[in-house]
């Protein structure tokens, strides 16, 4: 069984800030589509599948799915559905990316 938490190391730290780098840079690519296009359904749309074509693999995909995931909650809560499943989300609430 693989560890889940053990003592840092030289190359576990340089993973992680790999991965945060990757993670900046998509989100400068999502808050730079979202400007250039805009805050309309075309942006909304467009932003996430830029960062996530920009940044390769798997971390594209993550990028696009938590953007998408974050998008269907907005519409939800914006579309007075949001009370259909409990609480629903909140346009308000913070971002998740």
């Amino acid at each position: 069984m693989k560890q889940s938490v053990g003592v840092p190391t030289a190359s576990s730290m340089k993973s992680s800030f790999t991965d945060y780098g990757v993670g900046f840079l998509g989100g400068l690519a999502y808050a730079g589509s979202r400007m250039f296009l805009g805050n309309n359904f075309l942006a909304s749309l467009a932003a996430p599948v830029i960062a996530g074509s920009i940044v390769k693999g798997t971390r594209g995909t993550v990028i696009a799915t938590v953007a998408g995931f974050e998008a269907g909650q907005v519409f939800l809560a914006g579309g007075g559905l949001g009370g259909l499943f409990g609480s629903g989300a909140s346009a308000n609430q913070q971002e998740v990316m």
